[in-house]
C-alpha cells in the first residue's frame, strides 16, 4: 500500500507555500526553545526545527525555477499575443528541451505526438488562447488517442481548466498545461529566443 501525504497537512501546506516560511518556523521553534527551555533541552528544541528545515529545502528546489507574478504576467501577455507559428514553435523546442521527439500533426485536434520511453502523449496546443473548451473538444481527443495508439492526452492553454471539464479530465486522464506548469515548461526557451532589450 503506498502512502500518501493529505494534502492539508502542515508539511503539504509547506511544501506549496514559499519556501522561506519553513525557514521562518525554524527560526521561531529555535528562538522559542533558547528563550523557554531548561539549557540540558535547549538542542533538542531546536532539533525539533530540523523537519520543517527539510521541508524549506525541498520546497526551495521545487521552486527553484517558479517565475515571480510580474514574470508570470508578461509571459502571459507575450504568449497570448504570439500567432501560432510562433507559439507551436516555442512549444516544440521546449518539448525537446523535455527529451521528447515531437512530431507535428495535420490532422485532428492533436497538434503534437511526442514519443519518450516507449511512450507517446498526444498534444492539443492550437486553442491556447480560447476562453472557452467544450466537452467535446476532450472527447474527440479521447478518441484520437484510441485510434493513434496514444498512452497520453495533453491540453495546452493559457486558461486554467474550465471546472465542468476537471472530472471528465481526471477519468481520461487528461493533463491540463497552464499556469506554473507551461512557464515552467516555455520560460527558458522563451527567455533565450527573446530579443535582448
Amino acid at each position: 500500500m503506498k502512502w500518501k501525504m493529505s494534502d492539508r497537512s502542515l508539511f503539504a501546506v509547506l511544501l506549496r507555500a514559499p519556501w522561506w516560511v519553513s525557514f521562518v518556523l525554524v527560526a521561531a521553534i529555535s528562538l522559542a526553545s533558547s528563550a523557554l527551555l531548561p539549557n540540558e533541552y535547549k538542542a533538542v528544541g531546536a532539533l525539533c526545527s530540523f523537519p520543517f528545515a527539510v521541508v524549506g529545502a525541498l520546497a526551495a528546489w521545487r521552486q527553484r525555477n517558479q517565475l515571480s507574478p510580474t514574470q508570470e504576467d508578461a509571459l502571459q501577455n507575450a504568449l497570448g499575443a504570439m500567432h501560432w507559428r510562433e507559439f507551436s514553435a516555442l512549444l516544440h523546442q521546449a518539448f525537446e528541451l523535455q527529451g521528447y521527439t515531437v512530431a507535428p500533426l495535420a490532422h485532428g485536434l492533436a497538434d503534437f505526438s511526442l514519443t519518450r520511453q516507449g511512450q507517446t502523449t498526444l498534444v492539443c496546443a492550437k486553442r491556447w488562447k480560447a476562453a472557452a473548451w467544450g466537452m467535446d473538444n476532450l472527447q474527440t481527443l479521447v478518441n484520437e488517442r484510441q485510434t493513434q495508439h496514444a498512452t497520453h492526452l495533453m491540453c495546452v492553454s493559457l486558461q486554467d481548466i474550465p471546472q465542468p471539464l476537471k472530472k471528465f479530465a481526471a477519468q481520461h486522464q487528461v493533463t491540463w498545461l497552464s499556469g506554473q506548469s507551461l512557464w515552467a515548461l516555455v520560460a527558458p526557451v522563451h527567455a533565450s529566443t527573446s530579443p535582448k532589450p
